[in-house]
C-alpha cells in the first residue's frame, strides 16, 4: 500500500470545560451585579439638609421617615464649611423624589416638653430620626435648612391659616390653644415682631371644619388666664378653659347682627383685641371727636368708659387729662370722647324723617346743643364708683354754644347731681358760716341770765301771794262743797222756795185759763156762781 493511501491524522484542538468550582463564583457574581444596578436603579435623589447642630444625627443611622414610612437615610454628616452649623447628606428612596420641592420641611423628632405639649416619647427607644412635611410647591430642592422645632401643624392637616396682629404676645406662645365657643378649634403656629417693632404678628390655624366660622367680620381676642374687669356693670370674671389659664389661648367670635358675612379667605388678616369686650364693640366707620372738660373730679371715671344716652351708648371716653388756663388761673379736666353719629338715627322712621339726625357733623352738634344737650358726669355703679358720661337734654340750662375754635371741639357741659348736692351743701355751709353764732349765744346767755332773776323775783314776791290766794280759793270751795250736800240748809230751803214757785206757777196757769175763757173778767171782775 503506498503511502497516499494511508489515513491522514487529524489534529483536533483541546476543548475547554468549564470547572464546576467556577460555577458559584460566577453566579454570585451575577446576582451582585443584579443587586447592584437594581439597587442603583432603585435609588433616588440625594440632598443636604442644614442644621444648627448635629444633635439627634448620627451618619447610616439616623432614618428620614414620612407618615412613619422610611423613604431615606443620614449617609454623611459634617461641618458647614463656615463653621455656623452642619451639613447632612440625605440618601431618598426612588418613590420619595416627588417629596422634595421648595416648601418642604425637615426637623429632628427627638423628646420634646413644652408649655403646650408633650411629643417625641417614641424615640426614647427607637432613637431619633428625621421627619418630613410635604409643601405644595412643584419646584424640585435639594438643598434644605432643617427646622430646630417641629412644626405645630403639618401641610396635610385640613384647616386654614389666619394672620393676627396684636400690641404684644401677652401670655402666648407656640402651641397655645385657639377656642371657638370654648370648643379647642386650632393652635398658634408662629409669631414674630414686626420689623418696626411696634407690634407683634402671628400665625394660627384653625382646623377643619371650624374654618369656616371664621368670616370677614370675625374677633380675635386673648383669652389667656383669667379675664377679670371691672366697670360700670359691676364685677365680671371669664375664662375659656383650665389650659387657657396655664399656657394661654385665643378665642374668636363673629358678632350676631353680621353672621351671613363669607367665610374668610386663607391667610385673612385680623387684629386681635386684649379681651372680649373690646372685641365684640360696634366698631362703627364714622367716629367724630370732641373734648367736653369739666372742674369738679373725675375721681372713678376711666378710659373706655362710655358715653350713654338715655340708656343707648352712642360714644365712649378715649383720654382724660389736665389743663391751666393762665388767665383765669385755674385748672380744669378735658375729657377726650369719640362719638358714633350712626348710633344716633331714627332708625324706625321712614322716608326723608328716617336716618342719621344730619349728615353735617358741625350742624348736628350745633342742633343738639341749641336743644339744650349736655354732658354729665353720673355714677354707673355705686360698688365700684365707676363713672360714665351722659348726654341728655335739660332745657333750663343756660344758652351755650359749640367751641369750633378748638381742636377737637368743646361740648358744653354741666355739673353731675352729686356735684349740684355737694355745691348745694357748700353754699349752705357758706351761709352757715355768715350767721353770727357767737352773738347770737351770749344774746341768748344774756337772756337765760334775765330769765333767773325774774324767776327769782317772782319766787319771792309772787309766789306767796300766789299761795294765799290758792288758800283763799280752796277754803271757797270747801265751803260750796259743803252748801251743795244734799242734807245742808241751802239744799233745803232751795227745795221749798222751788216748791213753792211750782204751786205760784200753777195759779198763774189757773187764772191764765180762766182769763182766756173769760177776758171780761178784766173789767167786771169775776161773776158770782149761780146756785
Amino acid at each position: 500500500m503506498a503511502d497516499d493511501e494511508l489515513p491522514q491524522a487529524v489534529i483536533e484542538p483541546p476543548r475547554r470545560r468549564i470547572q464546576l468550582v467556577w460555577i458559584i463564583p460566577i453566579v454570585a457574581a451575577l446576582a451582585g451585579g443584579w443587586i447592584a444596578v437594581t439597587t442603583l436603579l432603585a435609588q433616588g435623589p440625594e440632598s443636604t439638609i442644614s442644621f444648627r447642630t448635629a444633635e439627634g444625627l448620627e451618619a447610616g443611622k439616623t432614618k428620614i421617615r414620612y407618615k412613619d414610612v422610611e423613604i431615606g437615610l443620614i449617609t454623611h454628616v459634617a461641618l458647614a464649611p463656615d463653621g455656623s452649623g452642619v451639613v447632612a447628606n440625605a440618601q431618598f428612596a426612588k418613590e420619595a423624589t416627588n417629596l422634595l420641592v421648595e416648601d418642604t420641611k425637615f426637623w429632628v423628632v427627638k423628646p420634646r416638653v413644652s408649655s403646650s405639649s408633650v411629643s417625641g416619647l417614641g424615640t426614647l427607644f427607637s432613637g431619633s430620626y428625621l421627619g418630613l412635611d410635604v409643601g405644595k410647591s412643584q419646584v424640585p430642592r435639594r438643598h434644605f435648612v432643617g427646622l430646630e422645632v417641629a412644626p405645630i401643624v403639618t401641610a396635610d392637616v385640613p384647616g386654614t391659616r389666619f394672620t393676627l396682629h396684636s400690641d404684644d404676645i401677652g401670655s402666648l406662645g407656640v402651641g397655645s390653644p385657639v377656642y371657638y365657643r370654648r370648643i379647642e378649634v386650632g393652635q398658634v403656629v408662629s409669631f414674630d415682631l414686626d420689623p418696626d417693632g411696634s407690634a407683634v404678628t402671628l400665625q394660627v390655624f384653625v382646623n377643619a371644619p371650624y374654618d369656616q366660622y371664621v368670616t370677614t367680620n370675625t374677633r380675635f381676642w386673648h383669652a389667656s388666664g383669667i379675664d377679670v374687669s371691672l366697670d360700670t356693670t359691676g364685677v365680671q370674671i371669664n375664662t375659656q378653659s383650665l389650659v387657657s389659664i396655664m399656657i394661654g389661648g385665643i378665642a374668636f367670635e363673629t358678632p350676631a347682627d353680621s353672621t351671613q358675612q363669607p367665610a374668610a379667605a386663607p391667610r385673612a388678616s385680623f387684629a386681635l383685641f386684649p379681651d372680649r369686650a373690646e372685641a365684640m364693640k360696634r366698631h362703627d366707620r364714622l367716629v367724630n371727636t370732641y373734648v367736653v372738660s369739666f372742674t369738679s373730679s373725675v375721681r372713678g371715671l376711666t378710659v373706655g368708659a362710655p358715653v350713654d344716652f338715655r340708656g343707648i351708648v352712642i360714644g365712649e371716653v378715649t383720654g382724660i387729662f389736665t389743663r391751666f388756663d393762665r388767665v383765669t388761673r385755674q385748672f380744669s379736666i378735658p375729657v377726650e370722647i369719640n362719638l358714633y353719629p350712626e348710633r344716633f338715627t331714627s332708625r324706625y322712621m321712614k322716608g326723608a324723617s328716617g336716618g342719621r339726625l344730619s349728615d353735617n357733623p358741625r350742624q348736628m352738634a350745633d342742633f343738639l346743643v341749641a336743644q339744650g344737650m349736655r354732658f354729665q358726669l353720673r355714677t354707673g355703679n355705686l360698688l365700684t364708683g365707676q363713672l360714665y358720661l351722659a348726654a341728655d337734654f335739660f332745657p333750663d340750662v343756660p344758652k351755650a354754644k359749640v367751641d369750633w375754635a378748638q381742636n377737637p371741639p368743646e361740648l358744653p357741659t354741666i355739673p353731675g347731681a352729686l356735684q349740684s348736692l355737694q355745691d348745694s351743701a357748700a353754699r349752705l355751709m357758706t351761709k352757715l358760716n355768715g350767721v353770727p353764732f357767737d352773738a347770737i349765744g351770749q344774746n341768748a346767755q344774756q337772756t337765760l341770765l334775765t330769765a333767773n332773776a325774774l324767776l327769782a323775783r317772782l319766787d319771792k314776791e309772787v309766789v306767796p301771794q300766789a299761795r294765799d290766794a290758792l288758800g283763799a280759793a280752796h277754803t271757797a270751795i270747801d265751803s260750796a262743797n259743803s252748801a251743795l250736800q244734799p242734807d245742808s240748809s241751802l239744799q233745803q230751803n232751795t227745795g221749798d222756795a222751788m216748791r213753792e214757785l211750782a204751786r205760784t206757777a200753777a195759779a198763774f196757769r189757773t187764772l191764765a185759763d180762766y182769763l182766756e175763757r173769760h177776758p171780761e173778767a178784766l173789767v167786771r171782775g169775776k161773776a158770782e156762781d149761780r146756785p
